[in-house]
């Protein structure tokens, strides 16, 4: 079952349960996906897009809510950190902190990376590697404190 169907599914859910802010941010998951869509010639988006999509979602909720709660707006951030927890739902489960760690060490010492100069080469392998299970920003920060340690 694609993500796609997923959403669908969980829109028919929503629907059904009369859960309006739920159905809300399961149809912008949706209207984001046919727009990816519109964009290729592909029928379907591959599961690699899709995830991307999704998490591109996620990370747009979480800066709104941060931006809402430094301008006293809880009203608003409750309500993009509700659309946050709905999206992950259908996102991996993110990795923790040391589990990462240990996959940053694990490639320093593949490629051999000594320092600074380096970073691309580790970024590019731990990005690949750990698609969909960490944030981006989490990744570069664990790269850089090690290979400015090492």
């Amino acid at each position: 079952m694609t993500l796609a169907d997923k959403i669908s599914d969980g829109i028919k859910d929503a629907m059904r349960a009369k859960e309006k802010d739920k159905l809300e941010a399961l149809r912008a998951v949706k209207a984001a996906l046919l727009l990816e869509m519109s964009k290729s010639s592909d029928k379907e988006l591959s599961e690699q897009v899709e995830m991307q999509v999704l998490m591109r979602l996620h990370k747009q909720r979480k800066e709104s809510a941060a931006i809402y709660h430094e301008q006293n707006r809880e009203d608003l951030a409750k309500d993009e950190e509700y659309q946050a927890s709905v999206l992950e739902e259908f996102l991996p489960k993110q990795m923790s902190e040391s589990e990462i760690a240990a996959v940053v060490d694990q490639i320093i010492a593949q490629t051999g990376a000594s320092g600074m100069k380096d970073m691309g080469k580790v970024m590019g392998q731990a990005s690949g590697k750990l698609a969909g299970k960490a944030d981006g920003k989490l990744i570069a920060d664990l790269v850089k404190q090690k290979l400015a340690a090492g």
